[in-house]
């Protein structure tokens, strides 16, 4: 092997050279490199950086730290003055840079273009010591260049990633007539989307395109899809811990076919493109792990808008303390789950994790000598220890009528995916009546607002009081994310607006966001539940017959100490898991 001195300063980057420069500035010892040349091989043919981040090993600096791929990486990149780049795909215009560089004269050189403007090409490489192909670039594209080092695993998952999705699009999209207007131009077309110049949504171009959408998905830890038609393009994005990212924008033509082939995988009906319609896809992420998706498509001016909501069944598996209960909130949601019968309801708005809390507390029920059953619109996670039944509004199958169904299948516990209705209500009361544990939804702000909610929708008042146990009021919360949040002083107005008059001594110091690229500079990575729990006593079920305001019953709650959800988002504060911004941006105003 050449040593480190021997490294052309125009040349392929070496194994000596990177062993030798790590030893030299300390980052590795002399032991380390010595028992690992007894065991290398000389015509390895991997990149060097990738061989050295296969050991496993710690640095010899103090603290130590893992040695990394990405650490090597961004040592190369700092030791040839290159700035170092960390692929996100989503910030990725696919379409436009693979138009500037050919696959093959990308391939050849270990080069990936990454960004381009008018004036400037940026290209990523993982052999920062080879320029003899700048001059070339430069004059055939008529752009300055600028150079980033990347790692060498994503240059070389990239160049087939990103020249594949081009290749796809461009072969989807080439047999195709195109309508001579560019697409759809006003609404009464609607109806002709998918007649004329689409391609089949068996075509391999568009298989190969809905795969890796999903399989992006997944790897992005998105929550939901929405692949949304404009008057000139259609446009992919990605929910992720609650915010929308673009994806990419396809051709119009190509939309359609998507979408139809989601739909058929969905088992829906591929050519009714006027009407809502739902359906289901199960399929396997990359790790091999089961994923459920729920779509749903809504006809719009310019086509029809897809939204495929993802559910992870691992979130099932996860402890109430996983998912942020506190032990308090843990223990006050035990007690109400245990009771033989009665009424339990879980409130927040729409993807607040309601859902999720519901079937954990189904998991912690089941056992094989209690009867499950559930009545959902749609069913959201199947999972073989239940009896689950959809709700179907055209074959007069509701909330309501479900609820009399399951009635007569002797069961133990009911859930009900919502409230949303007197006629639901009453029969989840009588179910309660009669002797079941039923589990339910209802969107209300807070957990005293529950019970004035039932009232208005023409729950009787004595039977609310004789069946209501709890409620369990919830939002989701982004979490800092851990790579890069950083300590710093409280701001007294925002905390005193979190805890109001509440007794809550503030802390010394709090996390705030950064940003890096871990968290796409988000500062956050991943959610968590906070929760506000009431169990209904004496006191409340008075209040309820008395016929009391929503006023009545947050003065009883603060007389109780109740823990708000306020509160509970204040002590996550103090516990360094989010921020006091990302609190008051979720809970509902001060009572």
């Amino acid at each position: 092997m050449k040593s480190a001195r021997s490294n052309p300063p125009e040349g392929r980057l070496q194994l000596d050279f990177v062993l030798e420069s790590l030893v030299k500035e300390g980052i590795l010892s002399n032991q380390q490199v010595a028992q690992f040349r007894t065991q290398a091989r000389a015509d390895d043919p991997r990149h060097p950086l990738v061989i050295v981040a296969e050991q496993g090993w710690q640095s010899s600096t103090r603290p130590a730290y893992p040695v990394t791929l990405e650490q090597l990486t961004r040592w190369l990149a700092g030791r040839s003055g290159q700035p170092y780049l960390r692929i996100d795909p989503l910030k990725i215009d696919v379409s436009r840079i693979t138009g500037v560089v050919s696959q093959a004269y990308a391939a050849k050189l270990k080069i990936l273009p990454v960004d381009v403007t008018d004036t400037e090409l940026t290209v990523a490489t993982c052999e920062p010591f080879i320029r003899n192909w700048e001059h070339e670039l430069e004059r055939t594209s008529r752009l300055h260049i600028k150079r980033v080092v990347i790692n060498p695993n994503d240059l070389d998952r990239y160049l087939v990633e990103f020249y594949g999705i081009s290749r796809s699009i461009l072969g989807a999209v080439s047999d195709t007539r195109r309508q001579s207007a560019g697409g759809i131009q006003s609404f009464e077309q609607l109806v002709e989307v998918g007649k004329v110049g689409e391609p089949d949504a068996n075509d391999r171009h568009v298989v190969s395109l809905v795969d890796w959408l999903l399989q992006f998905a997944f790897e992005q830890r998105a929550s939901d899809i929405h692949l949304e038609p404009r008057r000139e393009s259609g446009r992919v994005r990605f929910r992720i811990d609650g915010l929308l990212h673009a994806v990419h924008e396809l051709p119009m033509a190509l939309m359609g076919a998507i979408t139809s082939r989601l739909k058929s995988l969905g088992r829906m009906d591929v050519t009714d493109k006027r009407r809502p319609q739902d359906g289901r896809i199960k399929t396997k992420t990359p790790a091999g792990n089961e994923v459920e998706m729920r779509l749903s498509t809504m006809p719009t001016a310019f086509g029809e808008k897809l939204v495929l909501r993802i559910f992870d069944p691992e979130m099932l598996m996860k402890s109430f303390a996983e998912l942020g209960f506190t032990p308090h909130e843990q223990k006050n949601w035990e007690t109400m789950v245990a009771n033989p019968h009665g009424v339990v309801l879980v409130t927040g708005p729409t993807g607040s994790g309601k859902t999720t809390t519901l079937y954990s507390a189904l998991k912690h029920i089941a056992r094989p000598e209690i009867n499950v059953c559930t009545i959902e619109d749609p069913i959201e996670l199947v999972d073989p220890q239940f009896n689950q039944m959809q709700v179907q509004p055209v074959i007069d199958v509701t909330f309501a009528a479900g609820v009399r169904t399951l009635l007569r299948q002797d069961p133990d516990v009911i859930m009900i995916g919502e409230i949303r209705d007197r006629e639901t209500a009453e029969v989840a009361i009588q179910a309660a009546l009669t002797g079941h544990l039923v589990l339910s939804s209802l969107h209300t702000n807070d957990a005293p607002a529950t019970i004035t909610r039932l009232i208005d929708i023409g729950a009787q008042p004595y039977l609310i009081a004789a069946t209501l146990l709890g409620v369990m009021a919830q939002r989701l919360i982004r979490i800092l994310c851990p790579h890069c949040r950083r300590a710093g002083p409280v701001d007294p107005a925002a905390w005193n607006s979190l805890v109001g008059t509440a007794r809550l001594t503030p802390p010394k110091s709090v996390n705030h966001a950064a940003g890096c690229d871990e968290c796409r500079h988000t500062g956050y990575l991943g959610r968590i539940g906070i929760y506000e729990s009431l169990l209904i006593d004496d006191d409340f079920r008075a209040l309820i017959n008395g016929g009391a305001s929503l006023q009545a019953f947050h003065e009883l709650t603060r007389k109780k100490k109740l823990r708000t959800l306020r509160l509970s988002g204040a002590l996550k504060v103090a516990e360094g898991i989010t921020t006091l911004e990302e609190v008051l941006s979720a809970v509902p105003p001060a009572a």
